[in-house]
């Protein structure tokens, strides 16, 4: 099936202008090259073509693959006599646009035509650049020839470094040193047939039929099989995407979860795109074993523990399908063992995407409480501000926003007027202890941090007669950020500063209370879009005012989203000093398997203040 990348541009002129050629209307330009080129001429020992923008003519290979579906359709070829060099990749792509290439695998060909880079997303992404011929004629000199030896990708062939530090600046001109880190081995191999054995699934199968495997299958690992994301230093470097150019009808894509593993051999071209990076296409894919772990369950509380939960439900409205506010429900009820509180992000307004000026939530949240209830779970109340209409970014017209449930029975809820959109929620002192001037209250609502991001959200609660602030957040996403795989290196993280000046204000809000009550209990939750090791969260747990649970978890369990085959920590729960007896867990039932409710793991801290 086709993945994005085959969705990637518009129709070129190739196939009209070889058409152009064949019939003798078009002077072929003189080659930049003389007759004798090789591909790994071609390829060169940098990420750049020594070629490109020239015409080349007679470069001989093996046709090993071919992409005959979609927009970017093509063939890869590779010379079956390399160089010596290990930098230079011996096999590149064909690009022929919309038109099926007729050539078969097997076919032993002569290519003509113009050497070009094309770079997935545009030269501004950050992303690295393919080398391709486009504007091809070709020659099919025979037939049901010997491919090419695939390169074997393990550990051994993977080096442990990721990338080239260049100051954060364009690592293209660089020699490559395929022996010394591994996105230099991948741009060698560029275009080449590799393979991994045995690989383990490291990221689930998502709806454009793709994975993610690992050929370091010890390298990082979490509890249950993925592979851990644990610093900017290590980004884990055996990952790669798998996709398939068997025809589904023949060969479907295995649905795999995270602790799964592709058995035998997967193998194909190594491709680049920017939704994912080096990538496999796949010409034979290894058989899914199923390994991967169920879905887990939390504990139920203790009569006198406060059970708090986070959970981001994704873009939650009333267009949303029924049976996901069925999941999301049975989740809250039965794996998460119905908390006390629960601090929900992206819950959108009443018409969802529609962008007519709604702001109002009651119906998304109705929908859900009457799941939950409909579930076995208690009868939740909610408590929630209105955001400015499409001022906290997200899905447009969504105005999605961060929200409380709470279970009367067991907590009440402090309800004290004056919380807007735009008015500050303050700390007062009374009967002397700290109280919130709102409740449900806003922090700092005008302060630029907040621009375009969801506004954190203040509650007031008392729990057997002692009161418990929880403050629900969604910092702003890791948008415009430079991938891992970018030709900068190390990568820019532009998002960051907001992010960091959002922890700040935070933080303040925290030590505001603090300052009225040093013992005062506060639990800061929610998807705060960065990793426990950040600046953000650095800020964040400045001075002592806050710990985050997650650092207390073992290592391996420290993770609650998967993206690009990395599992890493984006949601928290952090505490103030006075919560000293606490149980955290990160409850695995989405982020790992493919079928999701949401893309985010919820998480249960229970105290005891």
């Amino acid at each position: 099936m086709p993945s994005r990348r085959t969705i990637r541009r518009p129709l070129t002129l190739a196939s009209a202008a070889a058409a152009a050629l064949a019939a003798g209307l078009l002077t072929v330009p003189q080659s930049a090259a003389a007759a004798d080129t090789r591909i790994h001429d071609i390829q060169g020992s940098t990420r750049i073509s020594p070629l490109a923008g020239k015409q080349v003519t007679g470069v001989p290979g093996v046709v090993t693959a071919v992409r005959a579906f979609g927009s970017a359709r093509g063939f890869w070829f590779q010379d079956p006599h390399p160089d010596r060099d290990p930098a230079t990749s011996e096999a590149v792509f064909v690009f022929t646009g919309k038109q099926t290439p007729g050539v078969a695998v097997g076919d032993a060909v002569e290519v003509a035509g113009t050497v070009s880079e094309y770079y997935p997303g545009g030269k501004d992404a950050g992303a690295q650049s393919v080398t391709e011929i486009t504007g091809a004629k070709w020659t099919v000199m025979s037939a049901k020839n010997r491919l090419p030896e695939t390169f074997r990708l393990t550990p051994a062939s993977v080096p442990n470094r990721y990338a080239p530090d260049n100051g954060g600046k364009d690592i293209e001109p660089l020699k490559l040193r395929p022996g010394s880190y591994a996105l230099d081995r991948y741009e060698s191999l560029e275009g080449m047939r590799v393979a991994v054995s045995d690989a383990p699934v490291v990221g689930p199968t998502n709806s454009y039929h793709e994975l993610w495997v690992t050929a370091e299958p010890k390298h990082h690992r979490t509890a249950r099989g993925g592979t851990l994301y644990s610093s900017y230093a290590d980004p884990n470097p055996g990952r790669l995407k798998v996709t398939s150019l068997i025809p589904f009808a023949e060969r479907p894509f295995p649905v795999a979860d995270v602790g799964d593993a592709l058995t035998g051999t997967t193998a194909g071209p190594l491709d680049y795109d920017d939704f994912g990076g080096y990538t496999i296409e796949a010409t034979d894919l290894g058989t899914l074993a199923d390994h991967g772990p169920d879905r887990e369950t939390t504990r139920k509380q203790s009569g006198n523990e406060l059970s708090v939960a986070t959970y981001n439900v994704e873009n939650l409205s009333p267009k949303t399908a029924q049976a996901k506010y069925g999941r999301l429900a049975e989740a809250l009820v039965k794996n998460l063992a119905s908390p006390d509180v629960v601090a929900l992000e992206e819950v959108q307004d009443d018409n969802g995407s529609t962008d007519n000026g709604v702001v109002t939530a009651g119906v998304t949240l109705k929908k859900l409480t009457d799941a939950i209830a409909e579930a076995g779970g208690p009868a939740y109340k909610w408590a929630q501000i209105d955001p400015e209409n499409d001022q906290d970014g997200g899905q447009p017209g969504g105005n999605i926003r961060v929200a409380f449930l709470y279970n009367p029975e067991r907590v009440s809820f402090t309800d004290t007027p004056g919380g807007d959109a735009t008015t500050p929620v303050k700390v007062e002192k009374k009967d002397g202890q700290a109280a919130l001037s709102a409740s449900p209250g806003r922090i700092d609502p005008a302060n630029p941090a907040w621009k375009d991001s969801r506004k954190p959200l203040a509650g007031q609660f008392t729990f057997r007669g002692k009161r418990v602030f929880v403050v629900a957040n969604h910092f702003n996403s890791k948008g415009g950020d430079q991938g891992l795989d970018s030709r900068f290196q190390p990568p820019a993280r532009s998002s960051e500063t907001q992010r960091t000046a959002q922890a700040e204000a935070v933080h303040g809000f925290v030590k505001d209370v603090l300052a009225v009550d040093p013992k005062a209990a506060v639990i800061v939750a929610g998807d705060l879009n960065d990793y426990q090791f950040s600046p953000a969260l650095k800020k964040l747990t400045a001075g002592g005012v806050l710990t985050d649970q997650v650092n207390r978890l073992p290592k391996a369990e420290r993770y609650g989203y998967v993206y690009n085959g990395n599992s890493q920590a984006l949601d928290h729960m952090l505490t103030s000093p006075a919560l000293t007896r606490t149980d955290y867990d990160i409850v695995h039932l989405n982020a790992e398997f493919a079928d999701q409710a949401s893309d985010h793991d919820p998480q249960v801290l229970r105290v005891a203040p």
